[in-house]
C-alpha cells in the first residue's frame, strides 16, 4: 500500500498541472466561443490544426520518452552515474535533427503544403504552428527527464506558468484588444511556448553532453515499434478531425460543425487530464519495478484504483453537465450529447495504456503498434463511412470502436504472453454501479429545475464514493488524511 500511496501522491502532483491547467484552459473555451462566432468556422480550423500538430509532434518525438525511461534506468556498470545524462543527450540529439528537418520541409513546401490542406489563403497558420509544435517536441525531452528524476514539482510548475501566461494573453487579445480570429490563437500558442523553452536553458546547462551512437541503434530499434503505436494512438485521438472536413460533403459548414463537436468534446476532456496525470506518474514507476517480485500485484492494483477514479470522474461529468454546460457558448451546445461517448472512449484509451507495458517491459513494443493500428483501423472506417450521413456524431462512436479494439486485443493477447490477474469482478461491478447511475443521472425528468437535478446527482455520486470507501478505499488507507486519522484515534 505504501508505494500505491507514492503513486497516488506523484500522481495528485501531476495532475495539478494536467487537471488545474485544463480546466484554467476551459476559460478559453467560453472566450473562443463567444468571439469566434459558430457560423464563422474559425473554432472548427482551430480544431483541426490542432489535430494536425498533435500528429506531427508524435512523429518528431519518435517514441523517445518511453523509450528513455527503458534506457535510463538500465545502466551499463561502465557509465556510472553518467548513464541518464548521456540516455538524455543522444534522445535529444535525434529529435533535434529531425525538428530542424521538419521546419526545413515545411517553410521551404509551404505553398503546396496549404494548398493540399486546405489553407492556400492563410499559410501563415501553419507556418506558425509549426515552428511551435516543434519546440513542443524538444520541450518533451527535458519534461521526461523531469519525471524520471522525480521532479514532479518543477514539472508541474512549468506547465502551469504556460497556462497561466497563456489565458492572459488570450485575455488580452480576445477581450481588451478585440482580436476575434484564431490567427491570434496560435500567435499567442507561440509566443507562451518560445518563453517556456528559454527556461529550459538552465536544465539543459547542467547535463554532462555525450552522444553515443551505439546506444542510438539500440534505441531505434526499441522506439520505432512505440513511434507506429503513437502514430496510431494520436490518431485515434484526432483522425476524426483531420478527416471531417476532407469527406464532409460541404467544406464550409464542415468547419461549423467539427467547431461544435471541438468545442463540446473540451468538456470530455477531464478523462484525457486523469489519463494523462496517471500516465506521468505511473509510467517512470512501472519501469523502476519491473524486477521485483510482487510487480504484477502492483499493476493489478493500480489498474483497479485507475478505474475506480475514471468511472467516478465519468458520472462527476455526467451529473454536473447543467453546470458544465455553460463552459461552451450557447451556440456550441446543441452537441453535448457526444460528451458520455468520448468520455467512455477516453477511459478505455486509459485502460489500454494501462495494459499495455506487458509488452514494453519485454520488448516486444512491436504488439502496441498491431493493436493501435487495428485501432485506428477501425476509427477510421465508422468516420469515413458514416461522418458524410451522422456528422460528428459519427466521430465520437468511431473513438469509442477504436479504444474497445486496442483495449480488448491488449487485454486478450497480454493475458496470454504475460498474465496478470486483474480483478476482473470486482472491476465488473464498478462498471455495472456506473452503468446504473448514469442511466439514473440521465432519466431525470427534464422539467426539474436546475438545482433538482444537481442534488439527485449529487446524491447518487454520493452512493458511488460510499461504495468505493466501503469496499476498496478505506480512510485510513489514503495519504495525508489517513495520517491525521490515525494520530486521533
Amino acid at each position: 500500500m505504501a508505494k500505491l500511496n507514492a503513486l497516488m501522491k506523484d500522481t495528485a502532483i501531476y495532475g495539478l498541472s494536467s487537471i488545474v491547467g485544463r480546466f484554467l484552459n476551459y476559460l478559453l473555451v467560453p472566450l473562443y466561443t463567444h468571439y469566434m462566432p459558430k457560423q464563422s468556422g474559425d473554432y472548427g480550423v482551430s480544431t483541426n490544426i490542432y489535430a494536425y500538430t498533435a500528429l506531427v509532434l508524435v512523429l518528431l518525438t519518435f517514441g523517445m520518452e518511453t523509450t528513455l525511461f527503458r534506457f535510463a534506468n538500465d545502466a551499463p556498470a561502465t557509465y556510472g552515474r553518467r548513464w541518464p545524462d548521456t540516455v538524455f543527450s543522444t534522445v535529444f540529439a535525434t529529435v533535434g535533427v529531425l525538428t530542424a528537418i521538419f521546419l526545413l520541409l515545411i517553410f521551404g513546401f509551404i505553398t503546396p503544403i496549404a494548398d493540399l490542406l486546405g489553407y492556400a489563403d492563410h499559410p501563415e497558420y501553419l507556418q506558425m504552428m509549426a515552428v511551435v509544435v516543434a519546440m513542443d517536441a524538444l520541450q518533451a525531452i527535458p519534461f521526461c527527464y523531469l519525471r524520471f528524476q522525480k521532479r514532479a514539482i518543477h514539472f508541474a510548475t512549468l506547465k502551469l506558468l504556460f497556462i497561466f501566461l497563456n489565458i492572459g494573453l488570450n485575455v488580452v487579445y480576445f477581450v481588451w484588444l478585440g482580436k476575434t480570429t484564431v490567427f491570434y490563437v496560435f500567435f499567442i500558442n507561440l509566443l507562451c511556448t518560445g518563453f517556456i523553452s528559454l527556461l529550459f536553458i538552465p536544465e539543459l546547462w547542467k547535463i554532462q553532453w555525450h552522444f553515443d551512437g551505439r546506444l542510438l541503434r539500440r534505441m531505434l530499434s526499441y522506439s520505432w515499434p512505440i513511434l507506429i503505436l503513437g502514430i496510431a494512438g494520436i490518431l485515434n485521438q484526432v483522425a476524426d478531425k483531420i478527416i471531417f472536413p476532407l469527406v464532409y460533403p460541404d467544406r464550409v459548414e464542415a468547419d461549423v460543425q467539427l467547431g461544435i463537436y471541438g468545442a463540446c468534446v473540451k468538456i470530455a476532456m477531464i478523462m484525457a487530464m486523469i489519463t494523462q496525470a496517471f500516465r506521468f506518474a505511473y509510467e517512470p514507476i512501472v519501469f523502476a519495478k519491473s524486477h521485483d517480485a510482487d510487480k504484477n500485484e502492483y499493476y493489478a492494483a493500480a489498474m483497479k484504483y485507475f478505474l475506480i477514479f475514471t468511472l467516478l470522474a465519468f458520472l462527476c461529468v455526467v451529473g454536473y453537465m447543467p453546470l458544465l454546460q455553460y463552459i461552451i457558448g450557447a451556440d456550441y451546445r446543441e452537441g453535448l450529447g457526444v460528451v458520455p461517448i468520448v468520455m467512455a472512449a477516453e477511459i478505455m484509451m486509459g485502460v489500454y495504456f494501462n495494459l499495455s507495458f506487458w509488452y514494453k517491459l519485454i520488448d516486444k513494443t512491436i504488439y502496441g503498434a498491431w493493436f493501435s493500428l487495428a485501432g485506428c483501423a477501425v476509427l477510421v472506417a465508422v468516420n469515413v463511412v458514416f461522418i458524410p450521413q451522422y456528422g460528428y456524431w459519427a466521430c465520437a462512436w468511431g473513438g469509442f470502436a477504436g479504444y474497445a479494439t486496442c483495449m480488448l486485443l491488449s487485454f486478450f493477447i497480454g493475458q496470454h504472453k504475460n498474465p496478470i490477474d486483474y480483478p476482473l469482478r470486482d472491476i465488473g461491478l464498478y462498471v455495472l454501479l456506473t452503468c446504473i447511475l448514469y442511466v439514473a443521472m440521465v432519466s431525470l425528468p427534464a422539467s426539474w429545475p436546475v438545482w433538482l437535478h444537481l442534488g439527485v446527482n449529487t446524491l447518487l455520486l454520493c452512493l458511488f464514493v460510499a461504495y468505493i470507501i466501503k469496499k476498496d478505499l478505506p480512510l485510513k488507507s489514503l495519504p495525508f488524511i489517513g495520517g491525521r486519522l490515525g494520530k486521533r484515534s
